[in-house]
């Protein structure tokens, strides 16, 4: 996978101790998967704030939905039942899904499954602990994406035709990010790795930027900030 920022990814078992070390955490027995699913319906705001806070799992986030949301979560634990929250004031809504605090286990099944609308402007936070996650956004009308990884393994995929310019802001940790970029607009990539280095295909490197053939041609840009720790960022724009 390529691109990311300043977090990324660490073998399981060593996560596992690295999340519980120095944390009282409340243990429940394991019980078979569950899932549920929650839907949040499109309303009359112009532009909605998404915040997703795991602490460790696997998170897919892809575009797609007629709602404003739908989630499909699937836990071990009934303390683990992620925490929906949405609401509106005046022209902008605020949702917010986040893991419970205080409960989590290396042990077990834990996924999340978003879904989001591809018409409402969208301004995207990703707050990730651990684990893996996959992010197909590209279709979605997006205002800007932050995304803050401990460890563990990222995929963003940006590829579609937006219509406007928007920004991309990445801190990874320990692991591998790789971001798939759109051929038809402008890309502007800053981008700094630590160990593991910087891998760029079908972007020319200018100093510490990586820009593709329709930067300063394309009426809409995309301007990413990559800043890795320990492991590959691989920027994928061809």
């Amino acid at each position: 996978m390529p691109a990311i920022a300043q977090s990324i990814f660490v073998p399981a078992g060593a996560l596992g101790l690295l999340l519980l070390a120095g944390c009282n955490m409340q243990v429940e027995p394991l019980g078979p998967p569950r899932t549920e699913t929650r839907t949040i319906e499109l309303d009359k705001s112009e532009m909605v704030q998404v915040e997703l806070k795991m602490g460790a799992g696997d998170l897919s986030v892809r575009g797609g939905s007629s709602n404003l949301m739908d989630g499909e979560f699937t836990f071990n634990r009934p303390s683990m039942k992620p925490e929906v929250h949405y609401d509106a004031s005046g022209f902008r809504g605020h949702l917010r899904i986040e893991e419970p605090s205080g409960v989590h286990s290396n042990a077990g099944k834990y996924r999340w499954d978003v879904r989001l609308n591809d018409e409402k402007p969208v301004d995207l936070r990703v707050d990730f602990g651990a684990g893996e996650g996959r992010l197909d956004i590209g279709s979605m009308n997006l205002r800007s994406v932050a995304i803050h990884m401990g460890v563990g393994e990222l995929r963003l995929d940006l590829r579609g035709t937006p219509k406007s310019n928007y920004s991309v802001d990445m801190r990874g940790g320990v692991g591998e990010a790789t971001v798939y970029l759109p051929r038809e607009v402008g890309i502007m990539a800053r981008a700094k790795g630590g160990i593991g280095g910087i891998n760029a295909r079908g972007l020319e490197k200018r100093g510490d930027e990586y820009v593709n053939n329709a930067y300063g041609h394309s009426k809409v840009t995309v301007d990413l900030d990559i800043r890795g720790g320990i492991g590959a960022i691989n920027l994928i724009g061809d």
